[in-house]
């Protein structure tokens, strides 16, 4: 790929992120609570804590916390105490977090009027781009459950062989932070 390409590339990639932050602005929310609020919305329930909502962001846990605090002060999402352990916590997505999630974008209108065929090869460019940087800066790649090396198939769901747990089926499509890539 020539260098030209590759510039491009980063190019189209800054606008449209440019794109979706002013979008994001629009509303009662800033670019990095909507991020937040749709991984959550996104994430098994193995995925939902402080330190796994920064990775997932690249952000630091300072940002973070501030970012969970003001989305639970504006009731779009709740914390609870995972097992035993009340220092532990993991946030959930409230119906009014949820309610909020479901506006469309104007880059999701755009991509609508994409031939199948186009948006099939635009989405499998991303991921792999996506992937490449995050392996390139060290980070998790944060997959589907269901794509992931530890994911076994099951009648009703799923099975976990890492965390040795049963999976429900709609589990198996969320995005888990223990995700390897099958190879």
């Amino acid at each position: 790929m020539s260098k030209e390409t590759r510039k491009r590339i980063k190019e189209l990639a800054d606008r449209l992120s440019r794109i979706l932050q002013a979008e994001e602005w629009d509303e009662d929310l800033n670019p990095s609570q909507w991020t937040a609020l749709n991984y959550l919305a996104r994430a098994n329930r193995f995925s939902r804590s402080p330190s796994q909502v920064s990775d997932f962001m690249g952000a630091t846990r300072g940002t973070v916390s501030q970012t969970l605090k003001a989305l639970a002060r504006k009731g779009l999402i709740e914390e609870a105490p995972t097992g035993g352990d009340k220092r532990s916590i993991s946030y959930q997505v409230t119906g009014e977090g949820g309610t909020h999630l479901k506006r469309s974008s104007a880059l999701e209108a755009a991509a609508s009027k994409m031939e199948d065929a186009e948006a099939e090869a635009l989405m499998s460019g991303l991921e792999t781009l996506v992937r490449t940087a995050l392996k390139q800066r060290g980070q998790r790649p944060f997959g589907i459950c269901a794509s992931c090396v530890h994911h076994q198939k099951k009648a009703r769901g799923g099975f976990c062989k890492l965390l040795q747990e049963p999976l429900t089926a709609a589990e198996t499509r969320q995005i888990c932070h223990e995700y390897v890539e099958t190879v």
